[in-house]
């Protein structure tokens, strides 16, 4: 009885083969040549199966490396871009506290014009608030007097004696704007190159210029002036009449000249100012010599039209600069600016001759004696008026029609 083979009982093909292969191993040389091929496979199929997990390192690495620098120049990209978007915020920011510091300033300016009602005060500051807006570097303003006023004529880092402001066209239309440029056969420093004018609702003109040749202005300078003008013509007007009602108040019935009141301020106000900025002040004191002899031989009406005609013949012969009030009865004094003894001397001189050069009505020839005296730098308003009055009395003293300098020598 034969036993059953398989793989069920141990002893299928698979067995058959290693028993094969062992006696193989024991003096079959067929067999053992195959084990070298066997073995050679295998190390070929691991060389090849390493150079592949080489290459695949190798492209893993390349890849690698190229998505970095792919991601790189996307940060690269998007740092770009931030740092110029915080440039133009920058940029924009720069010109918004740019624009809301002008805005600032403007409304600064336009604030004090409307917050004063002193006629000089609201001038200056419009002046000063029309070169800040447009940017110019000078600027002049034109005001056209109402009823028996005088124009004002007012310059900003310009000077206004001879000055000229900006004017409309030829056939008297009103334009809204007005822009110039002046060219020169020889250029100067400090020479105006272009202009820019608006006219005032209430007659006048403020012009603003420029002293640089490639700096012109435009429609926006011409709107922002306009844009002034419009806040600054109700205050300068406002101020025109407080003057003008002020005047009334501040002139001396009789004669027209400033009265006693004024005198005081004006003198003080006028010291303050040499005083702050170094400038020479002189003032004249004097009256007419005998003239209660006068009011006692012609009565007080006709002594009244005596100091009515001396006081029309004091302002025929002072300068523009100068202030001529009548500080009481028959005494009389003159404010000079920027003057020293020898302009005053040389008023008096004047007044000397057209007050006694001629008769005064029922009054005939008159005399003026005159104390003269400058500004020191310890004098205040009382003191330095003290002293020409006291200068008068000592003029008095030595015979009459002459003048005393304060402090000095009699001029006769």
């Amino acid at each position: 009885m034969s036993l059953p083979t398989g793989p069920r009982h141990g002893t299928d093909a698979a067995e058959r083969r290693q028993t094969i292969a062992f006696w193989a191993n024991c003096g079959n040389p067929t067999i053992l040549r195959r084990v070298p091929a066997v073995t050679s496979l295998s190390i070929t199929l691991s060389a090849a199966l390493g150079a592949l997990v080489v290459v695949l390192g190798v492209l893993l690495l390349v890849a690698l490396r190229r998505s970095s620098r792919r991601a790189d120049e996307r940060v690269s990209e998007v740092v770009d871009t931030l740092e110029k978007r915080m440039d133009e915020l920058a940029t924009e920011l720069a010109g918004a506290v740019a624009r809301a510091e002008a805005e600032s300033r403007r409304s600064r300016f336009l604030g004090e014009i409307a917050g004063s009602i002193d006629l000089d005060e609201v001038v200056t500051r419009t002046l000063e608030a029309a070169a800040e807006v447009t940017g110019a570097d000078a600027a002049l303003l034109c005001l056209e007097g109402r009823g028996d006023s005088e124009a004002i004529l007012a310059g900003h880092a310009l000077a206004s004696d001879g000055a000229t402001p900006i004017s409309g066209p030829p056939d008297g239309s009103k334009a809204r704007a007005v822009h110039v440029s002046y060219s020169y056969a020889q250029e100067e420093p400090d020479q105006i190159h272009h202009g820019l004018g608006v006219p005032l609702e209430n007659a006048g003109t403020i012009s603003v210029y420029s002293r640089t040749a490639a700096r012109s202005f435009g429609a926006e300078e011409a709107r922002q002036l306009a844009s002034l003008v419009e806040r600054a013509t109700p205050a300068l007007g406002n101020a025109q009449e407080f003057r003008e009602a002020r005047q009334l108040a501040d002139l001396d019935a009789l004669t027209g000249l400033h009265n006693r009141r004024y005198f005081h301020e004006t003198l003080a106000r006028e010291c303050a100012r040499a005083h702050r900025y170094n400038r020479h002040l002189a003032l004249i004191v004097f009256d007419l010599d005998d003239f209660k002899d006068v009011n006692d031989r012609i009565g007080h009406l006709g002594g009244d039209a005596v100091l009515a005609e001396a006081a029309e013949r004091v302002r025929s012969v002072v300068r523009s600069a100068d202030i001529p009030c009548r500080v009481g009865g028959d005494e009389f004094a003159v404010i000079m600016p920027e003057s020293g003894i020898e302009p005053a001397e040389q008023l008096f001189g004047r007044l000397q001759g057209v007050i006694s050069g001629r008769p005064i009505g029922a009054a005939g020839r008159l005399h003026i004696s005159a104390g003269v005296a400058e500004l020191k730098p310890e004098d205040d308003s009382v003191s330095f008026f003290e002293r020409a009055d006291q200068a008068l009395y000592r003029a008095k003293d030595a015979g009459k029609n002459r003048s005393f300098v304060a402090d000095n020598h009699a001029v006769a």
